[in-house]
């Protein structure tokens, strides 16, 4: 993983455009393609990325870009879709290169984990129809907890908690702007799935066309009869 602090500026072409003006920002190019440009803000989410598989390349300068004071041009061109995210750094602070190895992924909770189990093996709770296309969906930013698909074929993203908050919500949303950036995922709805929802996490969730469905763990474990409640 290479970590650089840099005065640059980033743009995004492809099915969509967008243009960040020169600041100083984190940019973090990881070994599998991926690129992700932050802020000294916003928490944990990117102000843009490139996810994989793509590949990075370093452009040769041309003499207007020169005098516009760029000293190296970056350029992360995704493979499948040809969608591009072009960094023009004007002064590096600081670039680190790291090799962090294998990671053993995210460990669970025994109860989200198992209702993580519970909820592949019982997919239709989500819509009539649907059927599992796999679980710990990996994207570039973390795996999705569930990946499906409904009646007529498109991707459901689910992410799944014990008690439904608003961080849960903020983390569904990255997963679904970076997974219909993928043409063979798209259009991909999500689905917030927890025992217990928190007013403003169901608030926030419906403004994002995210649907929320309420878990009863006690009669997805068979002890009890009924079904979960889909709003």
């Amino acid at each position: 993983m290479r970590l650089v602090i840099a005065r640059c500026t980033v743009d995004y072409t492809g099915r969509l455009t967008a243009h960040l003006p020169e600041a100083t920002r984190l940019l973090i190019h990881k070994a599998d393609g991926s690129l992700l440009v932050h802020s000294d803000g916003g928490s944990y989410k990117p102000l843009n990325w490139m996810s994989p598989p793509a590949v990075f390349e370093q452009l040769e300068l041309d003499e207007q870009q020169r005098e516009a004071g760029i000293i190296e041009c970056w350029q992360v061109t995704h493979r499948k879709s040809g969608d591009a995210l072009r960094v023009n750094i004007f002064e590096f602070f600081d670039d680190n290169t790291y090799e962090l190895g294998e990671d053993p992924g995210l460990m669970k909770d025994g109860v989200e984990a198992h209702l993580q189990e519970l909820l592949a093996a019982q997919i239709e709770r989500v819509a009539e129809g649907a059927t599992l296309v796999r679980r710990e969906y990996m994207t570039a930013i973390g795996p999705v907890d569930i990946l499906a698909r409904d009646a007529a074929g498109k991707s459901i993203a689910i992410e799944i908690k014990r008690r439904g908050e608003i961080d849960g919500v903020e983390q569904l949303t990255r997963y679904l702007e970076l997974m219909n950036r993928d043409p063979l995922l798209a259009p991909v709805t999500g689905v917030f799935a927890a025992q217990e929802i928190k007013p403003q996490a169901r608030t926030l969730a419906e403004d994002r066309g995210i649907r929320c469905l309420v878990l009863d763990y006690d009669a997805m474990k068979g002890e009890q009869v009924g079904a979960p409640t889909l709003f």
